[in-house]
Order: C-alpha cells, then sequence, then structure tokens
C-alpha cells in the first residue's frame, strides 16, 4: 500500500512528472499549485483517479491541508524572466511558504523534502560545484530574490529539523529540462528549441562560452524520490544533476541540428549575476542515493523538441 504525499508545485513542470512517477507506483497524491506557472494540462490525465486530489491554493496561505506521509515543496517561481517582474512573490513563496509547508509537516510528523537550486552557489569561485561551498550571492541581485530566498530556505529547513525534529532531506536541483516546460519559461533549453523550430535565430546571452549541465527530468524525478525514500538521510543536502557540461554555443549547434533548421545564432549582452560555469558533484547522491542520470544529452533534447513540435 502507498503513502499519502503532498506536492506543491504540482502541477508544474518538474512538479507534474514527480506526480505521475508517485502515482504509478501506487502512492496517494495531494497537488497544492495555485496554477500561476503550473498548468492543469500538466495533471488533466489524473483528475478523477480517486488517488489524485488537486488544491488551487498559494502555499504562502493554504491551510486544511491534509495529513500526509511525505511532502516535496517545489512551488516557486523558478523562471528568469520572473525574477524582475516578481521578486517579492518569489522571496515570499521561498520563505513564508517554506514555513508553511514545514509547520505543516511538523503537525502530521511527514518526511520533508525541500527542492532547493544550484542557485545557492551562486557564480561559482569552485568547479565543481560540491554541497560544502557555500556560494558567491550577491543578496542584492537582479537575482536575489530566488538565489538568497532559496538558501534562507534551506536555513528554516535545518532549523526545523534541529529545533522541532521535523525530518528534512534538501535537493540542490542543477538545470533540468524535458517536455511540459513552458516556451515563455526563459531558460537556454526552450526558449532555443521554440526559436530554432519556428526558423528564427537562437539568441546566446555573452559569448557562448558558459557552461551549463542539463538533467533530464526523468532523472531528476528518480533522484528526488530516491533522496525522500532512502532512510537515514534526514537533515542532508544533496545536489541532483547531470556532470556533463556543454558550452551554450555547443548547446546552440546541438539544437540547431536536432531541429534539422535554418536558424542563425545571434548575440546579446549577457545579463547581470549570470552564472559563467555550472556542474554539480554528485559524487554523495551517487554514494548516498545510489543514482545516477541515465539519459544522455542528445536523446532528452530529441524528446524535448518532439514535445514542442507537437505542442
Amino acid at each position: 500500500m502507498g503513502e499519502d504525499v503532498l506536492v506543491t508545485g504540482g502541477a508544474g513542470f518538474v512538479g507534474s512528472h514527480l506526480v505521475d512517477s508517485l502515482l504509478d507506483d501506487g502512492h496517494a497524491v495531494t497537488v497544492v499549485d495555485n496554477f500561476t506557472t503550473g498548468r492543469n494540462a500538466n495533471v488533466a490525465s489524473h483528475r478523477g483517479d480517486s488517488d489524485f486530489t488537486a488544491v488551487d491554493a498559494d502555499v504562502r496561505s493554504a491551510s486544511s491541508l491534509p495529513d500526509v506521509d511525505a511532502i516535496y515543496h517545489l512551488a516557486t517561481r523558478a523562471s528568469p524572466t520572473d525574477f524582475a517582474e516578481y521578486p517579492v512573490d518569489i522571496a515570499l513563496t521561498n520563505s513564508v511558504g517554506t514555513k508553511n509547508l514545514l509547520d505543516h509537516a511538523r503537525e502530521c510528523d511527514a518526511r520533508f523534502l525541500l527542492a532547493s537550486t544550484s542557485e545557492v552557489y551562486g557564480d561559482p569561485e569552485v568547479h565543481p560545484q560540491h554541497e560544502e561551498y557555500n556560494g558567491n550571492v550577491d543578496p542584492r541581485g537582479p537575482r536575489a530574490c530566488y538565489d538568497e530566498a532559496k538558501r534562507f530556505a534551506e536555513t528554516l529547513t535545518v532549523a526545523y529539523g534541529d529545533e522541532y525534529g521535523v525530518e528534512t532531506r534538501t535537493a540542490r536541483i542543477f538545470n533540468t529540462y524535458g517536455p511540459r516546460m513552458r516556451e515563455d519559461d526563459g531558460r537556454v533549453i526552450p526558449t532555443f528549441v521554440s526559436q530554432a523550430l519556428a526558423g528564427e535565430d537562437l539568441t546566446v546571452y555573452g559569448d557562448g562560452t558558459q557552461t551549463r549541465s542539463f538533467c533530464y527530468v526523468s532523472d531528476l524525478v528518480a533522484g528526488l524520490r530516491a533522496l525522500m525514500e532512502t532512510e537515514g538521510l534526514d537533515g542532508d543536502v544533496v545536489n541532483l544533476g547531470n556532470e556533463h557540461e556543454v558550452t551554450i554555443n555547443e548547446l546552440a549547434e546541438r539544437i540547431r541540428s536536432l531541429c534539422d533548421t535554418d536558424s542563425g545564432v545571434t548575440y546579446s549582452d549577457l545579463p547581470e549575476d549570470d552564472p559563467q560555469r555550472r556542474r554539480p558533484d554528485i559524487g554523495r547522491a551517487a554514494k548516498l542515493l545510489d543514482w545516477e542520470p541515465d539519459v544522455r544529452l542528445e536523446d532528452g533534447l530529441a524528446r524535448t523538441i518532439d514535445y514542442f513540435r507537437d505542442a
């Protein structure tokens, strides 16, 4: 018999894939989402399923939540295009919202997993980034509403474990991609794919030599579940991502080739505080969770392109 699980942000990109996986394995899932960035279409196939419940609510004020065995807290705006338009919403979702969910975990004695981010490392001075690195973050910069709010969410999560005995785990999620990303997400893969399929030039910010490491969503979901379900990890923090590092120029060329497009590449100014290098050290995840990503970038990009082509 499965567990009762709460997933905040469960109608979003990553959250909805996690919900699929949990339901497939016989768990009863309650999704809490205010559908500002999450989409009903992502969970529509589950409506009518007796093991699925969707609550249209904001995590900052959500109340009367069901007693559950586990809480995955994924709710937040994570698109770089939202940082300038919704900084207060983002900061409070990751602070007040996190407190609200931690209080609920305390009340119903649920295991709590915080979906943190590689952005806590800022523009890193250590490469690859490991969990002991404390980061290089500008607390007043254009990305601070997200970066610093996630750092505070981690602090609060640790504090609830220390003071109240809430069983917690934290996942630092690196760049993730796949079907159900929004075209207007602002992140590089959906932007490049949308431009290539439309026959438009791909917009590269900076000179394109900055690097990223991209993890396909099914691999990430497997990592999140392993972190939640593995015993003996109370209070731990683990990087989840793919170690394969590519430049943005290389990514643009791969997507142009896979889309079989005549699109060119244009260059624009690099946004302030945009990290130059990003690659996780996933040694801890391999050791503690027996986890590593399986999907090659080429294969994941092909699946993602098919999704956008059919959307």
